[in-house]
C-alpha cells in the first residue's frame, strides 16, 4: 500500500480525524515532495468544521434577533401579544412564561457554551408553539403561523445536531 493510499484510506476513517500525518506519495519525481491532490483533500478536510461553525453562528445570531423582537412584546405586554395568549386560555402568566423562555433562548445562542441546549430548548418551545397553533388556534388569526414554528423548529433542531458535541460536553462538565 502506497503513503498516498493509507492517507487517503485515512480520510475515509472518520470525519472526526483532524490529525492526519504528512502525505507523500511514491509517485511524485522525488519523495520529499507531497502529492498536492490528496494535501489539497486534507485542506479541505479540515476547513470543514470551520466553515460549519460559521454558519451555525450566523444562523444563531439571526435566530437571536428574530426572538428578541418576539420576546419582547410578550414581556412587555403588547396588546396583539396578549390577545394571541388570551385565546390559547391558559392565562397571561404563560405569555410571560414563553416571553422569558424565548428570552433565555436568545442570551443561551449568543453564549458559546450553552448555544447547543438553547437550541434544543427553542426547539421544544417551538415543537409546542406548533402544536398550539394546529389545534387550540387553527381557526383565528394565528393560526397560520403553524407553518412559521414548524420550520423553526426544524432549524432549531438542525442547529442542536450541530451543536451536539457542546451538549454533551455541558452534560458531562454537569455530571462531574
Amino acid at each position: 500500500m502506497t503513503m498516498t493510499m493509507r492517507a487517503e484510506a485515512a480520510l475515509d476513517r472518520s470525519p472526526l480525524d483532524h490529525e492526519l500525518p504528512p502525505v507523500v506519495s511514491a509517485t511524485s519525481p522525488t519523495a520529499d515532495q507531497p502529492d498536492l491532490g490528496v494535501a489539497a483533500r486534507v485542506t479541505a478536510h479540515e476547513a470543514r468544521p470551520r466553515l460549519t461553525s460559521t454558519l451555525l453562528w450566523a444562523a444563531q445570531i439571526l435566530l437571536a434577533a428574530f426572538f428578541l423582537f418576539a420576546a419582547v412584546p410578550k414581556l412587555a405586554g403588547s396588546h396583539s401579544s396578549g390577545q394571541e395568549f388570551a385565546l390559547i386560555g391558559a392565562g397571561q402568566w404563560f405569555r410571560y412564561l414563553v416571553g422569558t423562555v424565548e428570552l433565555a433562548g436568545v442570551i443561551g445562542l449568543l453564549t458559546p457554551w450553552l448555544a447547543g441546549l438553547a437550541a434544543a430548548g427553542l426547539a421544544a418551545d417551538m415543537a409546542g408553539a406548533t402544536i398550539i397553533n394546529a389545534t387550540v388556534l387553527h381557526n383565528t388569526a394565528y393560526g397560520v403561523n403553524v407553518w412559521m414554528t414548524a420550520l423553526l423548529c426544524a432549524v432549531f433542531v438542525i442547529l442542536a445536531f450541530g451543536r451536539r458535541q457542546q451538549i454533551k460536553g455541558l452534560a458531562a462538565a454537569i455530571r462531574q
